[in-house]
């Protein structure tokens, strides 16, 4: 008999040697609490590994970790145990220093969604977002640097405002305690003008 969610060992009405069940699970319990493996990926058993040592197995593994896919595997008592990874698991990298998290189907990168925002409905930086404002912030100063080659990038810059149709209006519009005082743009048609106050 096991629990139902870390597969540990019960110990049975009048077993005898209770205490090997009890310190089995004490071992796999030790092995899962805060979750951490030297890395992940990996497709074959180190050569001298330590008692109490944690790897994530990679896809197609071999040797002792063939069949493992995705698994935990820990060095206790002098041989593998494996561990199968439940929907919501946790599970630190230490050599990339990176928290994964298992869907159920594979351990994906947790910090992703904090790196990688798509979608939004509203995004306010220091202030309240709102639907006529979708994306709003409130700050001192901006700052848009080019990626530069090192980076992967080209080096420039392009500042895009696109607008649907020549009648609408696509602008830059400057303000003073939210009244308008300049304007600069396409607006109403395809020419660019500048305007200024008392016109807007």
């Amino acid at each position: 008999m096991q629990t139902t969610h870390l597969a540990l060992p019960l110990i049975d009405a009048a077993q005898a040697q209770k205490h090997v069940t009890h310190n089995e699970a004490l071992a796999l319990l030790d092995a899962l609490a805060h979750l951490a493996v030297t890395a992940r990926n990996v497709v074959s058993p180190p050569a001298s590994p330590g008692e109490g040592d944690r790897f994530l197995v990679g896809a197609t593994a071999t040797g002792a970790f063939s069949g493992k896919d995705r698994q935990i595997a820990t060095f206790l008592a002098g041989a593998w145990t494996f561990l199968a990874p439940q929907p919501g698991w946790r599970c630190y990298v230490a050599t990339e220093a990176l928290l994964l998290l298992y869907n159920g189907t594979d351990w994906v990168d947790l910090g992703a969604s904090l790196r990688e925002l798509q979608n939004l409905s509203k995004l306010g930086v220091g202030t309240t977002a709102d639907a006529t404002n979708p994306l709003a912030a409130k700050l001192n100063a901006t700052l848009f640097a080019a990626k530069t080659v090192a980076e992967g990038g080209n080096g420039g810059l392009q500042f895009k405002l696109n607008k649907e149709t020549a009648a609408n209006t696509v602008s830059q519009l400057y303000q003073t305690n939210w009244s308008g005082r300049a304007e600069t743009g396409l607006m109403g048609d395809d020419h660019f003008r500048v305007k200024v106050s008392p016109w807007l």
